[in-house]
């Protein structure tokens, strides 16, 4: 018996954030269009039901283009332009219009008020609904041709046609694969936001502090500043989330086994730190140490570099050597941590690959090797440091394709 071949006039592979904002955006502009997402998992939306801890961090308040586009270690230039068209205020807007508002953190990730997911998922079933847009299960596609007049698609369940072909798809290799036999070039991946693995003593029992510092990966360029988070595994938060995905591809070159260098005060230096110790030897002669924290550091951080600089509890910082005070102004601005690997996020996995950007025309996110293929999101070699920036460019790659298919 033959297969009834079904027909769409656009089909969306993947069933995501930029799928679904895709879909919406052209449905909303051409109404009478069919369109059809085929997603091979048994929920849809799933990464953003997950992200930001299930509070979906949407974007992030960043208003001028030019700086939004530097928290992307790749695609900062591509993106540059489309951030002129579609950017974080028009995401404000777009969720406001759909009756989700959105609210500012002090960190400037921007989160739904309600602070759950569930809002953002609900808003775009809801429209998906409104506009009649399919949405198809379980349909992993395994095969895509291309013949004179339309798109064939072979899925897990059955076969397809269309005009358009929107790839939406993420991180996925086997869908990398299929865009590879249509002659697309695809940077293969490496984990892009990870933590840094350490069981240096200095950090051992200090699991949940959180501190500012800057750091810097030695024998490279890489430099980041921000809170860094001591975990169980090692050292994480926002300053080491931003080295690893600015060195992503350097550092999986090195197998992840590298050596930074620690300034728990930022940027102070170790001569300027090391005249105020001297002050202190003065001014709190009779004190301990360990009784008061100074330069605002966490108190147990505090304690852990001085027992680091050889300084034992119950001495006086009237009997400090000079020796003992070098020692704990390095520790202050540039002690040195071994790592040895890395801990990846597996709910919120980001990687550095995918279609090679300059096969993209980012006027409109259409293949420059196929007519009437579109690719947005992270199946692009684009992604982000942590903060809602891999949404945004998830919206803006939908907004500008919806714009170009519904001027074409």
């Amino acid at each position: 018996m033959k297969t009834t071949v079904l027909h769409k006039d656009i089909i969306i592979i993947g069933g995501g954030a930029a799928g679904f904002f895709t879909a919406i955006n052209i449905a909303s502009r051409k109404p009478d269009v069919s369109i059809l997402i085929l997603e091979r998992g048994k929920e849809v939306l799933t990464k953003v039901r997950i992200s930001g801890g299930g509070r979906c961090n949407v974007t992030h308040a960043e208003f001028v283009p030019k700086e939004l586009s530097k928290n992307y270690p790749r695609g900062e230039k591509e993106l540059l332009g489309p951030f002129h068209t579609f950017m974080t205020g028009d995401t404000i807007a777009w969720f406001e219009e759909r009756g989700v508002l959105l609210k500012i953190e002090e960190d400037g990730r921007m989160f739904p008020i309600s602070d759950s997911s569930t809002t953002i998922i609900d808003c775009f079933l809801k429209e998906a609904k409104k506009y009649d847009i399919e949405i198809y299960k379980n349909h992993s596609v395994q095969k895509i041709e291309k013949n004179d007049i339309h798109w064939l698609l072979e899925t897990s369940q059955h076969p397809f046609t269309c005009d358009t072909l929107i790839v939406t798809t993420g991180s996925n290799p086997k869908m990398w694969k299929q865009l590879e036999t249509l002659g697309h070039t695809i940077t293969p991946a490496v984990p892009s936001l990870f933590t840094f693995n350490s069981k240096d003593n200095r950090i051992k029992d200090l699991m949940g502090l959180s501190s500012e510092a800057s750091v810097k990966i030695l024998g490279t360029k890489l430099q980041s500043e921000g809170p860094l988070l001591i975990t169980h595994w090692g050292l994480s938060g926002p300053g080491i989330l931003k080295l690893s995905a600015w060195g992503a591809r350097e550092l999986a070159a090195m197998n992840y086994q590298f050596t930074i260098k620690v300034n728990w005060l930022l940027y102070e230096s170790q001569d300027d730190v090391m005249a105020l110790l001297k002050e202190y030897k003065q001014s709190l002669a009779r004190q301990s140490p360990y009784t008061y924290t100074q330069f605002d550091l966490p108190k147990r951080l505090w304690q852990s570099l001085l027992t680091a600089s050889t300084i034992k509890e119950g001495a006086k910082w009237a009997d400090l050597t000079k020796s003992q005070l070098q020692s704990l102004s390095k520790e202050l601005t540039g002690g040195i941590y071994e790592i040895k690997g890395k801990s990846t996020f597996k709910e919120e996995f980001v990687t550095a690959g995918g279609v090679n950007l300059k096969e993209v025309n980012f006027k409109t996110f259409e293949s420059k090797v196929q007519d009437h293929l579109y690719l947005a999101g992270e199946v692009l070699n684009i992604d982000a440091i942590t903060g809602g920036f891999n949404f945004q460019n998830a919206w803006t790659g939908g907004h500008m394709i919806a714009e170009a298919i519904t001027n074409k």
